[in-house]
């Protein structure tokens, strides 16, 4: 009997912990994950990327642009967080949304000294409406289903621990 009162007790603080939010303002969760269809946008090689590629990962897909301060604030944690070896399962799609050509997204990035992120583009800006983008830096979240389960709105320290250790129970 005790050891049934043990494990139900670890069980039910270990999935408490796991809805357990971080203490950051800008983080909205959604209470019914939401599907997209066509959630598409472009590589630097003006290939398409279809989020759809990535079920069974933890996807997250960051909006920004090169004159947008808070974004040039955030993205070295952000290429650090890709890199987080805490998080294997997890792919970082950073997209412009700022109609800005290559050479700017790519100065931005080696300003930045970005290693770990390549730059996409959602050059006619559908994904900016499909997500009714309010404006930058917006990061979504999606689970391994493809559904957006969490909202950053606005700019976050991707190395905060709490915030780690939370994405860590979706990895």
């Amino acid at each position: 009997m005790k050891l049934l009162i043990i494990f139900i007790y670890l069980i039910t603080t270990n999935f408490s912990y796991a809805l357990e939010k971080p203490d950051l303002k800008n983080l909205v969760l959604i209470e019914s994950p939401k599907t997209y269809e066509e959630v598409i946008f472009k590589d630097i090689n003006q290939k398409n990327v279809n989020l759809a590629d990535f079920n069974g990962k933890l996807v997250i897909l960051n909006f920004w642009t090169t004159w947008c301060a808070p974004c040039k604030e955030e993205m070295p944690s952000l290429d650090d967080l890709q890199s987080n070896s805490k998080l294997s399962n997890l792919r970082i799609f950073p997209i412009n949304i700022g109609q800005e050509d290559i050479f700017k997204a790519e100065f931005f990035f080696k300003e930045l000294d970005i290693k770990n992120l390549k730059i996409y583009f959602d050059a006619p800006i559908t994904l900016a409406k499909k997500f009714s983008l309010r404006g930058v830096p917006t990061t979504i979240l999606f689970n391994k289903q493809g559904k957006e389960f969490a909202r950053i709105i606005g700019s976050i320290d991707f190395k905060n621990e709490k915030f780690i250790n939370w994405l860590k129970t979706y990895n």
